[in-house]
This record gives structure tokens, C-alpha cells and sequence, in this order.
């Protein structure tokens, strides 16, 4: 089934202990669709300058990603540029230029109408909003951060109540509901609407929680850790696609999902932005799925 994703594309400038990479391509979209089409047909929402790199675009359509929601205006790309710390437990924003991103307006091509599945990125609540009074999908997922959390709570209330699952890390879940217990901050979030939430654990893996599943998923333990930004956005493209792929989100669907989902995430932090993600073959997906499972059965 369809896959649509709305979000931001953007040039990076990241620092890590392994090194510098400057002007590759970063943002929500690119991560999550990456991660994406690696289950199903996925369609793009965004906005790039007149700078953004030709070969960029031809990576997305090498992978089936359908762009015909890409928009390209005069101007610069979305600009961030950060540092991590020594041992990747927190990174400093040194630059953040919002340029052609300033002014996103996302407006669904007709053909993304009837998408079946969503994902609304972690842009302005506003901005989900309008997404969702376009669309009538079948599942939507939307992410945060924040930055909304602290201005737009109001906002934020309003996606919670109207999509199918939120994603949030330990902080936002505790912004969000008010409470320091994340059992206790999880189902306050869960009586806000949506049916399932995703605690997003970093390197130690994700919750699923819901009314009829609550799994948890490991992170695939690895020897390369070089650069995590947009690991979480590269998580929901695994789970949302497989999610697409089969066309429903019972229970079962739900679990493995969780598991394409740290698969995917596992591979980009192998490297600087998407470099080792765009590498990985079916065959390294099912291997790593098949070391989670022996990981985690008893």
C-alpha cells in the first residue's frame, strides 16, 4: 500500500569523534524514505533549494521514491550543522538555517490524496494539521520534538488525538504528560487519542505500547557507531514500510515492525548520514532480523 511522508530535506554539516562531513544530505524525509523503499513505494513531501545537489534527487529516484510532492524553490536548503559529544550521549546545534524551509506549506499533489499510510515527520504542528485535512489514510504516525512540546503544546494535543501512533523519546513523553513515571506518562499520552505510542530508547532499542500489544525491541548491538543523526527518522521508515507493505497494523505486524525499524536505524549509524543505509541489501536486512529474533527469544 502507500506510503506518504512529510517532513524536512536538508544539507548537514555533522561533527563526530570520527571525523567531519560537511553538505550531505540530511532532514526527515530523506531518512525516512530511504529507510522506506526498502519495503514499499513511497511518496515524498518537501522543499529544496536551488542548491540542493542533483545527485541527491537521483538517489531518491533510483529508489522508487515518488516525487512529485517535491518542490524546489530559489533560495538555500534547510542548513543544520552540529557536534556530537565524545561519547554520542548528547550533540550541540552550532547552525540551524531554515532558508527555503521557512516558508513550507505542504500541499499534497492530488495523486497523494488517498494515501493509506502517513507519516507526519517532526515539523510545525500547524503544518501536520493541514497535512491530515488533506488525506483520509488508513494509519498515521507522527513524530515531535521539543521545540513543540514547549511552544505549540495545543497544537501538539490536537495531532496526538487524531493519528493512529506518536513516537517520542523519555523527555518529551515527561513534557508532554507531566509525569516523571514513563508507564504512568505513556498512558496519559495514549488517553490523548492515539492508539499506540513508541518510546524511543536511542542505542538501548523502542517500546511499543498499545490497547492490544506492548512489545519491546532491542537495538542491534554493533562495533561501528559513527554518526546516529537520523537514526529515529530512519526507524519509523522501517516501520512504517513494513507496516505498508502488509497492509494492515495488528499485533503481529506491529512487533516485527518494531524490529525493521531498529534494523534500519542500526545500519545508518554505521556511517554519516545515509552512506551505509543506501548500501544495505535485502539480504543484510534479513540477517540482522534473524539475529534480532535469536537475541530475543528465550
Amino acid at each position: 500500500m502507500s506510503l506518504l511522508v512529510v517532513g524536512s530535506i536538508a544539507l548537514d554539516d555533522v561533527t563526530t569523534r570520527h571525523g567531519r562531513k560537511s553538505g550531505v544530505l540530511g532532514g526527515s524525509c530523506s531518512y525516512f524514505s530511504l529507510a522506506a523503499s526498502n519495503f514499499t513505494d513511497v511518496r515524498m513531501v518537501g522543499v529544496v533549494g536551488e542548491d540542493f545537489p542533483e545527485e541527491y534527487v537521483r538517489l531518491f529516484e533510483d529508489r522508487g521514491i515518488d516525487l512529485t510532492g517535491l518542490e524546489r524553490r530559489s533560495g538555500k536548503t534547510f542548513f543544520w550543522r552540529g557536534e556530537y559529544t565524545e561519547d554520542f550521549s548528547s550533540r550541540t546545534s552550532l547552525q540551524t538555517d531554515l532558508n527555503v524551509f521557512a516558508e513550507f506549506d505542504p500541499q499534497l499533489p492530488e495523486s497523494y490524496t488517498n494515501s493509506d499510510f502517513v507519516f507526519l515527520a517532526n515539523i510545525h504542528p500547524q503544518l501536520q494539521l493541514r497535512v491530515l485535512e488533506q488525506c483520509s489514510p488508513k494509519f498515521v504516525a507522527a513524530d515531535t520534538m521539543k521545540l513543540w512540546i514547549d511552544t505549540e503544546l495545543d497544537a501538539l494535543k490536537e495531532v496526538i488525538s487524531r493519528v493512529n501512533l506518536v513516537t517520542v523519546n523519555d523527555l518529551e513523553v515527561r513534557l508532554i504528560s507531566g509525569e516523571d513515571n514513563l508507564v504512568r506518562g505513556v498512558k496519559k499520552i495514549l488517553d490523548m487519542g492515539p492508539d499506540y505510542v513508541i518510546l524511543k530508547k536511542g542505542e538501548h532499542g523502542a517500546m511499543l505500547v498499545g490497547s492490544d500489544v506492548e512489545f519491546f525491541a532491542p537495538a542491534v548491538p554493533l562495533d561501528d557507531f559513527r554518526d546516529p543523526t537520523g537514526a529515529g527518522d530512519t526507524f519509523a521508515g522501517g516501520f512504517m514500510g513494513h507496516l505498508a507493505s502488509r497492509g494492515g497494523n495488528n499485533p503481529t505486524l506491529m512487533k516485527s515492525a518494531m524490529f525493521y525499524g531498529t534494523i534500519m536505524a542500526s545500519f545508518t549509524v554505521e556511517d554519516f548520514s545515509v552512506e551505509r543505509l543506501i548500501q544495505a541489501t535485502e539480504r543484510d536486512i534479513m540477517n540482522r532480523y534473524q539475529r534480532l529474533l535469536r537475541l530475543t527469544q528465550l
